[in-house]
């Protein structure tokens, strides 16, 4: 367990260290306060102006009043802002949107106004306007029935318990007419902040996480069809690119998409998306985040800053690319594989200061990749059955080098007659499995693990892997004699296998599994959603009776080996593994940036065997290899010795 801590506290020294990218700088909290406040404003006068001007006349003076009185204030607060390039801009549209309200303007004329105005505001003084993750439907639900059901109704209909005596009455989050002009962002300000002048308090003392949960629960009562609002989704390219990301969906108010698309097909997308967050948090939305770091990228090169033009780069394959790699694996291998070469090579080539027009060709060839992936990833291109067979192949692909290992490990100890060393490795494989569900736990519930924590998790332990199996298969290379196997039963029979040694077999059972379940799962949960649970349990299921089947024909079949030829055997696999995961290891930390990239374009690449086309990674295999022939090497040259010595 304490690698797991050590890799994690690595990758974050890492990503500080390789992925600083620039950022402007950070505004005072007032500023920050100053903003939310000014866009919350208007967010209400979009919404609630209509409630006192209609037909250009006034219907209700306090209203009315209450208006004019927060137009002055988004344009104080407008001047109040920070010098910058679109302040001049903005205090002029304030300043016309004050006059619309003055003028007594049509609600409609005013909530485009105001709507526009506060687009343009966020987009010159940026603030957090999005979550970090998909909220939590459940969650905002229940929140909701604890919080806010009393006042505003298990409905959300305003009618709840407590309404009564009110005054004002509690806002009716079901009537359409007001829910239509309101953004998930406008009502996550006023949980936030509560609202002065009515009942509603702030909810500030609950997580950030916990208010967007009710935000998005809120934001929902209004809105039905949700089907229709799926099949919109899944069919229409154009729609899921109108929402790139979690902040345009929070700030998006349903009426200006209905502007846009029509009422009908606005609210049932609506619908489905503020009840399923996660359709776009899926994997085709990261990919904008490559295609936007590698267009910093090559500006970056083009201007001499080649260490920037180089962190961007990897930016674009940590951030963007690499969190959609087991969908796009389950669905084109192939193509993930040349998008991956492409990557490492563009890092290359910027490392070594090469031509700005090759590094132009380089990033357009990627950015034609990136855009064959998301057709890819689009959800009109999935179906159950590729679901099903990217769920299995992983499992099988990723259990089949931990398999191969424990089983060896295993028929070992059985060979030897040292049952008693068994539980130790059995413990260490079960607690690996067990970790890899921890780590799905805390991946999912707790924090979001980086595309650099995982390769580096991946890569040190790969490499540590490496280490140790070269050390178990030199050891086993030396008992394949059988004189050697008789002088080492005598000197270890009746001895039982030290604590040391018991453990060092419990940590290398761990090592190998745990590494093998981590990318396992962190590559299911990039798959899972809320449709495709069954379908990927499955192919899990399917794959988990192949891995026992294998598994059981392994041991079955070393049992009838001779003791010479299975220690030859299992010395003989263990050397190839760890020649395989010598070169994974290193293409792991080369992705996180760790180590240098090479690239060799005629060496083909073949990820079963760990053969990655760079120098460094071919250069660690050669290491290892090396290594196993001088070995075998100094052993020949013993056996030689040993039969021309006169016994």
């Amino acid at each position: 367990m304490r690698f797991k801590y050590l890799a994690t506290l690595a990758a974050a020294l890492v990503a500080c260290l390789f992925v600083t990218l620039p950022v402007s700088a950070a505004p005072s909290q007032t500023d920050t306060d100053n903003v939310q406040v000014a866009w919350r404003l208007l967010d209400y006068l979009a919404v609630d102006y209509r409630g006192a001007v209609k037909d250009g006349k006034v219907i209700s003076e306090g209203e009315y009043a209450e208006m004019t009185e927060f137009s002055a204030s988004v344009v104080e607060r407008f001047k109040a802002l920070p010098n910058g390039p679109d302040k001049p801009a903005l205090q002029s549209e304030a300043a016309d949107f004050q006059y619309a309200v003055k003028t007594k303007a049509s609600p409609e004329v005013v909530a485009g106004k105001a709507h526009a105005l506060g687009a343009h505001l966020l987009t010159a003084y940026p603030v957090v306007i999005a979550p970090k993750t998909a909220p939590d439907f459940a969650l905002g639900q229940k929140l909701y029935t604890d919080n806010c059901a009393a006042c505003h109704g298990v409905s959300g209909d305003g009618k709840g318990p407590n309404a009564k005596g009110l005054d004002p009455q509690p806002v009716a989050f079901a009537d359409l007419g007001r829910a239509q002009h309101r953004s998930v962002f406008g009502l996550y300000q006023v949980i936030g902040q509560g609202l002065d002048g009515t009942a509603m308090p702030s909810f500030a003392h609950l997580p950030d996480t916990d208010r967007w949960a009710l935000a998005f629960y809120v934001g929902s009562f209004a809105f039905k069809d949700a089907a229709n609002g799926e099949a919109l989704w899944k069919s229409d390219a154009a729609l899921r690119k109108r929402f790139p990301d979690l902040a345009t969906l929070a700030k998006t108010a349903p009426a200006d998409l209905a502007a846009e698309i029509g009422p009908e097909k606005a609210y049932a997308l609506t619908a489905y998306l503020r009840t399923h967050t996660s359709a776009v948090t899926s994997s085709t939305s990261t990919i904008s985040i490559s295609h936007q770091r590698l267009q910093e990228s090559l500006a970056a090169y083009q201007k001499g800053d080649f260490k920037q033009a180089e962190e961007l780069a990897l930016s674009a394959y940590l951030d963007g690319f690499e969190p959609v790699e087991p969908s796009l694996a389950a669905r084109d291998g192939t193509l993930l594989s040349r998008i991956e070469k492409e990557m490492g090579g563009l890092r290359s080539s910027i490392h070594q200061h090469a031509d700005a027009k090759v590094v132009a060709t380089q990033i357009g060839s990627l950015q034609a990749l990136l855009g064959q992936a998301d057709k890819a990833l689009a959800p009109e291109a999935g179906s159950n059955t590729s679901t099903f067979i990217g769920a299995f192949t992983i499992l099988l692909r990723e259990g089949l080098e931990a398999l191969l290992i424990v089983t060896a490990m295993l028929a070992f100890l059985k060979k030897a007659e040292r049952t008693e060393a068994l539980p130790y490795v059995h413990g260490g494989w079960i607690v690996a499995l067990l970790a890899g569900l921890a780590t799905w736990g805390v991946a999912t519930f707790l924090i979001g693990i980086s595309g650099a924590s995982r390769e580096l998790t991946e890569g040190f332990g790969s490499l540590f892997a490496t280490v140790v199996l070269l050390w178990v298969g030199i050891w086993l290379h030396g008992k394949s004699q059988a004189q050697e196997w008789q002088r080492f039963i005598q000197q270890t029979m009746g001895n039982a296998l030290s604590k040391g040694s018991s453990w060092f077999l419990f940590g290398l059972a761990f090592i190998v599994v745990y590494r093998e379940v981590f990318e396992t799962i962190l590559f299911y949960a990039a798959l899972w959603t809320r449709d495709n649970g069954l379908i990927i349990l499955a192919g899990a299921g399917l794959a988990s009776l192949a891995l026992v089947a294998i598994a059981w024909a392994m041991l079955r079949f070393s049992s009838r080996l001779p003791v010479g030829q299975f220690f030859a055997f299992s010395s003989g696999l263990i050397a190839i593994l760890s020649v395989v995961l010598a070169g994974k290891g290193v293409a792991a930390l080369q992705e996180a940036g760790l180590i240098d990239v090479t690239q060799l374009s005629f060496v083909p690449q073949v990820e079963l065997l760990g053969v990655f086309p760079t120098v460094q990674s071919l250069g660690a295999q050669l290491a290892v290899i090396l290594v196993i022939a001088a070995w075998l090497g100094y052993t020949r040259y013993k056996d030689r010795q040993a039969t021309a010595t006169p016994l």
